[in-house]
């Protein structure tokens, strides 16, 4: 069994180029990932290969049966009800697996984001298609439910795509990943770790090349300039005009040059060189390089000179029916601190009240898991209200984070991924000694958040950091805190790396 794309071209109505050109690549049974930037087509191409759109050119086989988990995870699956009154094994296992209760799909509409997924996840495995396409299969999920997905999604046979930001997921499952960029695909073996490092190893070669035509295409140019100089000077030896018309020994050596060519040679050289850089200018065009915004911030700040920032005496928080259970809880000037949990448990909560009580007595970014609306037109009006200097380092800041500067000045609707960037951008602008993040790599394509993840880890001062990313957690942080069932309730502990 075999999936094909053969020469795929898609372009959406009224779309000026085509988001998807000339595409061609092959599925083999076995999981690939499909990693792009937001926008770059992965969706897309999901799309074309389900059938729900019908591409420009080109061909996709036929005959398969697919499966698309979508994104969104409040879409309801269409085989839902048929799920929820199967008693086969294979609905059994999915439901132990992903530890499903009876009265799930009954109540969708009412479920958390990670029931949800789990649902969805559930039922496309259920009808065994021959390709199965999850997009962000792990976006909002506890560590729980991310490790109940990727088991049930290890055991799947036929041909399976996945489209997802989550490192872990990727490494674990796939055995090739298909790049998008630009409209383009480029195929390379491996999981997610091992293609990366191919693809930089090619970028990287890519690169010298470029810089070595660079250098020649110069070098070039000023060596046309000079033999056209020459040739123009030759040109001028070659003119009676000006010459005596009694000199006739001067005028026979003229004509002599005329005739034998002699004096040609220059210009006949120049047209040579002229050849010789025409080449090496198709060349140096053929040889492209992603543009990549990949440069590491610097942060013009110090950790606090208070050396204890904030300090918690043991309480409990009511998070409804349930509590927390907190210990004293100390954040020192330079802590890298994680904090991890499954949903529900009441990270959040804690972290809320930590930015209640240091409102005001430090500088502080906190950046939301989902900013309100207030949010986003008071970060976008601070933009716009900036002084030319102030907000070219802001755009700096965001390009750093791999995003093109330019995106956020063309107009008010940017994307929830977009939104966080300025954000994080226009709290750096005030020199925090403290930043606090909720969920920063929802929304995020994988080039983001390794941006993103390099700047954590050169942040100087205090930072508090939730996340269900494992890979970031380990980069970013050095102490982590956990929050576990206890009795009634949860409790923080602390598991220190």
């Amino acid at each position: 069994m075999q999936l094909d794309l053969s020469h795929v071209t898609y372009t959406y109505p009224l779309a000026h180029m085509p988001v998807l050109k000339d595409v061609s690549a092959s599925f083999l049974q076995g999981w690939t990932g499909i990693i792009g930037n937001n926008g770059s087509g992965k969706t897309t191409l999901a799309q074309l290969i389900c059938g729900y759109i019908q591409p420009d050119s080109g061909s996709v086989t036929s005959g398969l049966v697919s499966s698309l988990c979508t994104q969104n995870a409040t879409y309801q699956p269409h085989n839902l009800m048929d799920f929820a009154c199967a008693y086969d094994n294979r609905a059994m296992t999915l439901r132990r697996d992903l530890h499903i209760d009876v009265d799930w799909c009954w109540r969708f509409d009412t479920l958390s984001g990670g029931q949800q997924k789990c649902l969805q996840v559930a039922c496309a495995l259920w009808v065994a298609p021959d390709v199965l396409i999850l997009d962000e299969p792990t976006n909002h999920v506890d560590t729980v439910t991310r490790q109940a997905i990727i088991q049930a999604l290890s055991r799947f046979r036929g041909i399976g795509l996945v489209i997802s930001h989550d490192r872990e997921l990727l490494n674990t499952l796939c055995t090739q990943c298909l790049f998008i960029a630009h409209g383009s695909v480029c195929m390379r073996p491996g999981d997610y770790s091992q293609a990366a490092a191919q693809a930089e190893l090619e970028r990287s070669s890519a690169e010298r090349a470029r810089g070595v035509l660079r250098k020649e295409k110069q070098r070039l140019e000023r060596e046309v300039q000079r033999r056209r100089e020459e040739a123009s000077r030759a040109a001028g030896k070659r003119s009676l005009r000006g010459i005596n018309p009694r000199d006739s020994d001067k005028r026979r050596k003229v004509r002599q040059a005329i005739v034998t060519g002699k004096d040609g040679k220059a210009g006949r050289l120049v047209t040579r060189m002229v050849g010789r850089l025409e080449e090496t200018c198709d060349r140096f065009s053929a040889t492209a390089v992603d543009k990549r915004y990949d440069a590491d911030i610097w942060f013009d700040t110090l950790p606090c000179r208070r050396k204890v920032l904030y300090r918690m005496e043991p309480c409990e928080l009511s998070l409804g029916d349930k509590t927390l259970y907190v210990p004293r809880l100390f954040i020192e000037h330079t802590d890298h601190l994680g904090l991890v949990g499954d949903n529900g448990t009441g990270k959040t909560t804690l972290i809320q009240k930590i930015v209640a009580d240091l409102q005001g007595s430090l500088r502080m970014l906190y950046i939301p898991q989902e900013p309100c609306e207030s949010q986003k037109s008071a970060a976008l009006n601070v933009l716009k209200n900036l002084s030319n200097e102030a907000r070219g380092r802001v755009l700096s800041y965001i390009a750093c984070l791999n995003s093109s500067p330019s995106s956020l000045l063309e107009g008010d609707a940017i994307s929830p991924g977009e939104m966080r960037k300025l954000m994080l951008a226009l709290g750096i602008l005030k020199k925090p000694e403290l930043i606090i993040m909720d969920e920063p790599t929802n929304y995020l394509d994988i080039c983001s958040i390794e941006a993103l993840e390099r700047m954590l880890v050169g942040y100087p001062g205090a930072l508090l950091l939730v996340s269900h990313d494992v890979s970031l957690m380990k980069a970013a942080t050095h102490k982590i805190m956990r929050i576990e069932s206890y009795e009634d309730g949860y409790r923080l502990t602390w598991d220190v790396g």
